[in-house]
């Protein structure tokens, strides 16, 4: 992250590797062969505080790149392991927080992110008979801290663009929830060297973009993997940095980002849109103000500026990939049956600006 300008990114958004989920073990073990060990020794909590080290230096870098007022979002979960006939949790979560209460930051309310599930055999332990039955952990943690005070917008043309960011009255009653059911998402890859990506669903990054920045703002993820928050960042017009170290991960990237197509990316803008149409058409009472970009009634006064574009063309360039974005007016809407549209999960590559 030496690349990254100090005070330069606007929030954050990541999902790291878990200390102590066996899938990542090989990763802590390259930055530190200690930890090798200590799983050899079947020293589990040793090798829990080293694995926090290696993420704890990321994190110092995050403090240092963050303007004031900057917000970073972190998915993670806790970890259960057998280590010499011994099962215990891993609470990943609680040394995230101390770090960054350490660093100085602000932890502001989390989020507990409810994985739906329709496994009917969920438990862990020994069945019916107590006490050796487990809690299945069947949530993950969404970490949300502020570096210092609230962020400022100070000038006209900064104030403008924070109103035509706004999000709709009933995605805040939605998104600004302690607690999130969402579906995972396939974590198969095709790459020939690496089969998991641990990636989470586009939702999440996208939903925490429009919560805690404005369009035009720098979004970074430290641990990119497949790329989403990248892919998050251009549905909302922002503008992100992705670095990634596990150089298999490029492979799939690669593969997929060629299969890229416009239409999927515009529906995601359109469909943000088409929710707010029939949410306003259900709603108890007419409307008592109106947007007119998009030619719809809203809920507040706060919504009446809101101005969302659709992605139109994404281009390489120098720094990376670029994105070109067409009018999101009422006269020029684009309306797509969902039905019709592939569902695809496209991927974005390593460095976006």
């Amino acid at each position: 992250m030496q690349n990254v300008d100090s005070q330069s990114v606007h929030l954050v958004v990541t999902s790291p590797p878990y200390p102590m989920i066996q899938m990542w073990d090989e990763i802590f073990c390259n930055q530190n062969n200690e930890i090798e060990d200590y799983l050899t020794n079947n020293e589990g909590v040793l090798a829990f505080d080293l694995m926090h080290d290696e993420l704890n230096k990321i994190w110092e870098e995050v403090d240092r790149v963050l303007v004031p007022g900057g917000i970073c979002c972190i998915n993670i979960g806790d970890a259960t392991r057998t280590l010499n006939n011994n099962f215990c949790l891993y609470p990943n979560h609680q040394k995230v927080i101390e770090k960054f209460i350490d660093l100085g930051l602000v932890n502001l309310p989390n989020i507990l992110w409810r994985k739906v599930t329709n496994a009917p055999n969920k438990f862990m332990g020994s069945g019916m008979m107590p006490p050796g039955a487990y809690v299945t952990l069947e949530h993950e943690w969404i970490l949300i801290f502020r570096k210092g005070r609230k962020r400022q917008f100070n000038s006209e043309a900064e104030k403008a663009n924070r109103r035509e960011s706004s999000f709709f009255w009933e995605e805040r009653n939605l998104w600004f929830s302690d607690l999130w059911n969402l579906q995972g998402t396939s974590q198969k890859l095709k790459s020939k060297s690496r089969d998991r990506s641990g990636s989470f669903p586009f939702e999440i990054p996208y939903r925490l973009i429009n919560m805690f920045s404005v369009k035009g703002d720098t979004v970074l993820d430290p641990f990119l993997g497949t790329g989403t928050t990248s892919l998050a960042a251009i549905v909302s017009e922002r503008n992100s940095i992705g670095i990634e170290i596990d150089d298999r991960l490029r492979e799939t990237i690669d593969e997929r980002v060629s299969m890229l197509p416009i239409s999927s990316l515009q529906l995601m803008t359109n469909d943000r849109l088409k929710r707010h149409q029939k949410f306003i058409e259900s709603y108890h009472k007419p409307p008592k103000y109106f947007n007119n970009y998009h030619n719809f009634p809203v809920i507040t006064m706060a919504e009446e500026k809101i101005k969302m574009r659709y992605v139109d063309q994404i281009s390489d360039s120098k720094a990376g990939f670029e994105a070109q974005y067409t009018s999101g007016h009422a006269d020029q809407l684009i309306i797509f049956d969902s039905s019709n549209v592939t569902e695809t999960e496209p991927l974005i590559p390593f460095c976006m600006k």
